[in-house]
C-alpha cells in the first residue's frame, strides 16, 4: 500500500484492491502509523484508490464536515464498454437492496431512495471507453449503476451486467481534493490499466 501524505491529523494512502477500506486498511494503517485510524468515507471491496484516513477524532468530524458540506472533490477513472456520450451531468435516484446488496435506478421518490449525481468526460472511446468522473454524491455503487443503466457496465463488473472476463470493476479514485488548514490538498494516482 502506498502511503501519499501523512502528519498528525490524517494519512492519505493508495487502497489496493480487495482490502476492506473501513476494517481491514484502517488496520494495515495502524500497523505503521501509532494510535487510531478513522474512516470517513468508503471504497467498494473491489475497488482500489486514493483515500484519506482520519487519526483524530477532530481530524474525522472535520473531514466528515467537509465531505458533508460538498467540499472534498473525489474524482475517478473506469472503463466502461461501449462509447458514452462525450461528457454529461447525470442524475438519478437510486435504491439499494440490501438483501442482495445491488442498487437500482428507480423512477419516483419513496422510502430508502437516494438521489444521485455524477459529472463525467470521456477520455477514449472503441468497444470499450475511458471515462474521468465527478462524484457529487457518494452513494452505494453510484458509478456502476448510473453507467448501467444507461447500457455502459464498466468492465469487470459482473453484478450490473458486464460479459467479459476481468476480474474485478475497472473502477478507480483517481483524484480527491479537500481543504485542509488553510490550503487546498491534492492527490491523484492512476490505476495500471489506465492508457490515457
Amino acid at each position: 500500500m502506498e502511503i501519499l501524505y501523512s502528519d498528525e491529523s490524517l494519512v492519505v494512502c493508495v487502497k489496493p484492491v480487495g482490502l476492506d477500506s473501513e476494517k481491514t486498511l484502517p488496520q494495515e494503517l495502524k500497523n505503521r502509523f501509532p494510535g487510531e485510524i478513522y474512516p470517513v468515507h468508503r471504497l467498494d471491496l473491489n475497488v482500489g484508490g486514493v483515500m484519506v484516513y482520519a487519526r483524530t477524532k477532530q481530524a474525522a468530524a472535520a473531514l466528515s464536515r467537509t465531505i458533508q458540506e460538498g467540499a472534498m472533490v473525489k474524482e475517478y477513472v473506469a472503463m466502461v464498454h461501449g462509447t458514452p456520450p462525450e461528457e454529461g451531468d447525470w442524475e438519478d435516484l437510486l435504491w439499494k437492496d440490501s438483501k442482495k446488496n445491488k442498487v437500482y435506478v428507480v423512477h419516483r421518490q419513496r422510502g430508502g431512495v437516494k438521489k444521485a449525481r455524477l459529472e463525467f468526460m470521456r477520455l477514449s472511446s472503441g468497444e470499450t471507453s475511458l471515462v474521468r468522473v465527478r462524484l457529487h454524491t457518494g452513494r452505494s455503487h453510484q458509478i456502476r449503476v448510473q453507467f448501467a443503466s444507461r447500457g455502459f457496465p464498466l468492465v469487470g463488473d459482473h453484478k450490473y451486467g458486464a460479459k467479459d472476463s476481468a476480474s474485478a470493476p475497472m473502477l478507480f479514485s483517481c483524484c480527491i481534493r479537500f481543504p485542509y488548514q488553510g490550503q487546498t490538498m491534492a492527490f491523484s494516482r492512476l490505476p495500471d490499466w489506465e492508457q490515457v
